[in-house]
């Protein structure tokens, strides 16, 4: 009788239906091996024709998945086993490939991206970082190349010409952060010739989890100078230190901390305000918070590194730095006080999107990495893409060891110091996952003193993180590092490791995510590879002192851990598990906020940048303009001829305000004899008429049209910058509206599009002011 799970596990029943399509392909490899270089190069050419007759790519698939088996066995010597297969058909359809880590999901890839490349619309191939990128378009771009395809790869430092053809390559292979910030870039431009991307059609997502998930509280932001006073930054910075614990309550739980009453009486008479709240005051008023911030909840070497005098994040998911980035709303600016390095202009946001809004643009996404299923329920509402784990090739056979928990955190280091010493005496290599830099060298410290060579990797060293990693199944190899770097790059067993046990993956920290605890466990037990893993926990550690249940606090004091003593426990790693569970729900919560937010945004930037980009693709705007002039007249009638007697019309006001919004210079009297309205519509818009009539003459009609082109897209980008900043203005304090019984997204809604009706209005009016000006 059939396992009751299987019956329920829908990756299983997709899996048996993919096989099929497996097998046919497989059935060609006798055939397709029997082919010359150019007969198999000529699939490609055949393919296209074949899809430009009506073929669909499904008809095409079976063909194409064994072209591309062929070509990746000639050029790269790797041929996809069958469930590589499977992958590159999850794949195809649209959905998420989970996949062990070492089950070679960078060739599976090459299946897809060749097959959905026919169609001639482009595929994009998105990694993590740079490395990956790069190495993955060297590699696998010559599978694709020696079937006639053409490869492109996005850098941060090319020049637009360089980027425009790397797009309209047939696949092109760039990060996420890349791609992001390209599409905000092309909708900033003000010449066609500036745009590099295409349509949206097909990405595949590495590492999808950390992109669509980790990433995904943080948006994408590009911008310019703000204007605030850099040395509120450095007065509120000597004022917090010299703060005690009674002026501030601080929140870990809910990662927030704020001045108590005596904090902030302590304020005022530092400041010498009489109430720091007070609108005159709430520059300083939002300095002060942020220098709080800063110092009470944001650690060096963890959250942020120092680097060459610049103040560099630290990816709390990662562990990775990100170079570029900035923390928003002052924060960046505060920390910069609080090391003492050069506090930057604080900025403008001009463009703004989330990766979660981003990707869900395109015609078709797929995704692959090792560790999605636990995050199945976002995957599937947000993107609407279904998790499906794939079989891996050879049976799994890495030791999961029983967490072990101390009561400090140096016993912990201390049992893992021992742990690591008896494994390097027989050479089986080592690699210790930390939570943070902090940690990853005071973990070093301690392996020092034990005189146990080792590698330390952290986001310091982020240039060598492939070549360490790469290095740490060698004999005798003890690596740390943090969480997830080197995620991308294969740790290969050196000669003989597998008869000491394979990698040996040492956890010092449950994650706030279970996901990125099986990420450090899924280094090791790669392709069949014999590995260990083992987790080492204290009741200090963040995850247990914060958020552990009073169950494991209770269950601490009745068995009472001595120093050196460690528990095992199902009931206590069942505790933690459930803490995981909670705060990844909590997580989860925050990430949906963000995109109900984001969403009403993303209307509205959908809506400009269509109009901008009808403007770029060279569209007369003139009756557009005449269309603006008609609605602001009619709305400058409505203001003051709203009675219908003449009498009572407010006719200096008329007058003033057309001067104001048309030509300052002129009197208006000829509106004085006008009996009804539409008299007086009739003969401004003459006016207007003949204003354009001599402009035209003057300047000629293409000029004129560029000049309304350019004058509009200056407005409209003027317009949505301060808007952006309105809106994060309003969110900053919609969630108070919760206090009053309402919903703060609908309310975030209604006003937001209050906002933008205004906006849309400024823009009419200044565009024509603009206009009549020339």
């Amino acid at each position: 009788m059939a396992n009751i799970n299987d019956i329920f596990d829908s990756s299983k029943r997709d899996i048996k239906r993919l096989r099929h399509n497996v097998d046919q392909i497989i059935a060609l490899e006798s055939a397709y091996e029997k082919l010359s270089d150019e007969e198999l190069r000529n699939k490609t050419k055949e393919f296209k024709d074949r899809f430009l007759k009506g073929e669909t790519l499904e008809d095409l698939m079976v063909e194409a998945f064994a072209t591309v088996r062929e070509a990746a066995f000639r050029t790269i010597h790797l041929k996809p086993y069958p469930v590589q297969l499977i992958g590159g058909l999850v794949l195809h359809e649209g959905n998420i490939a989970e996949m062990r880590t070492g089950e070679g999901k960078t060739l599976v890839a090459t299946l897809p991206t060749y097959l959905n490349a026919l169609e001639g619309k482009g595929v994009y191939v998105v990694t993590v970082n740079d490395y990956l990128a790069k190495r993955d378009k060297e590699l696998m771009g010559k599978v694709h190349q020696f079937l006639g395809l053409s490869v492109g790869l996005i850098e941060s430092n090319q020049n637009v010409e360089e980027k425009k053809k790397a797009y309209l390559s047939d696949i092109t292979y760039g990060t996420n952060s890349e791609f992001g910030f390209d599409y905000l870039r092309d909708n900033m431009a003000l010449d066609k010739q500036h745009q590099v991307q295409r349509g949206k059609n097909y990405a595949i997502i590495d590492e999808v989890d950390s992109v669509l998930v980790d990433e995904a509280r943080t948006p994408l932001i590009i911008s310019g100078s703000g204007g605030k006073s850099m040395d509120l930054y450095r007065f509120a910075d000597y004022f917090i230190r010299t703060l005690s614990k009674t002026d501030f309550e601080k929140d870990e739980k809910l990662k927030s901390v704020q001045l108590s009453e005596t904090g902030i009486r302590k304020a005022e008479l530092y400041f010498s305000v009489d109430n720091i709240t007070e609108m005159q005051n709430i520059e300083l008023f939002h300095c002060i918070n942020k220098s709080l911030y800063a110092h009470k909840m944001l650690q060096v070497d963890k959250d942020y590194i120092v680097m060459d005098g610049e103040i560099v994040i630290v990816d709390e998911f990662t562990g990775r730095t990100m170079h570029g980035r900035r923390f928003s709303d002052g924060l960046h600016q505060a920390i910069e006080a609080k090391e003492k390095v050069k506090i930057n202009e604080e900025t403008q946001t001009i463009a703004t999107i989330t990766y979660q809004n981003y990707f869900r643009m395109f015609n078709k996404l797929a995704g692959m990495t090792g560790t999605a299923k636990t995050e199945e329920d976002e995957f599937s509402s947000i993107y609407n893409l279904n998790v499906i784990t794939i079989p891996t090739n050879k049976p799994m056979i890495r030791v999961d060891h029983e967490d072990e928990v101390y009561a400090t955190e140096e016993a912990k280091y201390r049992a893992v110091t021992e742990d690591v010493k008896r494994r390097h005496i027989k050479g089986q290599p080592v690699l210790i996952g930390t939570a943070s830099i902090e940690k990853s060298e005071k973990l070093s410290g301690f392996l020092r003193e034990a005189e146990i060579e080792h590698t330390v990797l952290n986001a310091k060293y982020h240039e060598q993180e492939a070549a360490i990693i790469a290095k740490a199944g060698q004999l005798g190899a003890v690596t740390i590092s943090t969480n997830m770097a080197g995620r991308g790059t294969d740790i290969v067993l050196g000669e003989g490791v597998d008869q000491l046990g394979g990698l040996c993956v040492i956890g010092t920290e449950r994650h706030e995510s279970r996901r990125i605890d099986n990420q450090l466990r899924g280094r090791s037990g790669r392709q069949g590879d014999p590995g260990e893993s083992k987790f080492y926990l204290s009741l200090e550690d963040p995850l247990l002192r914060i958020f552990g249940s009073d169950r494991i606090k209770k269950f601490n004091e009745k068995i009472g851990i001595g120093e050196s003593e460690a528990i095992t426990s199902k009931m206590l790693t069942k505790g933690i598990e459930n803490a995981q569970k909670q705060l990844e729900g909590k997580n989860f919560d925050a990430r949906k906020d963000v995109l109900k937010y984001d969403n009403v945004m993303n209307r509205q930037r959908e809506i400009i940048y269509e109009q901008r980009q009808q403007v770029l693709n060279g569209e007369n705007i003139h009756p557009q303009i005449l269309l603006m002039i008609d609605e602001i007249l009619e709305a400058v009638l409505v203001a003051y001829t709203s009675d219908q007697f003449v009498e009572n019309w407010d006719i200096q006001g008329l007058k003033i305000a057309f001067q104001h919004i048309f030509f300052p210079d002129e009197s208006f009297d000829f509106i004085d004899s006008a009996n009804t309205r539409d008299e007086v519509k009739n003969k401004v818009s003459a006016f207007i008429s003949k204003y354009f009539e001599r402009t035209t003459i003057t300047l000629g009609k293409e000029s004129l049209v560029e000049i309304e082109r350019q004058i509009l897209l200056k407005i409209v980008d003027m317009a949505w910058m301060d808007h952006i900043d309105n809106m994060e203005q309003l969110k900053q304090g919609i969630s108070l509206r919760s206090y009053g019984q309402n919903d703060p997204v609908k309310e975030y809604t209604k006003e937001g599009f209050a906002m933008f009706s205004e906006m849309i209005g400024e823009i009419q009016e200044n565009t024509i002011r603009y206009l009549m000006q020339i």
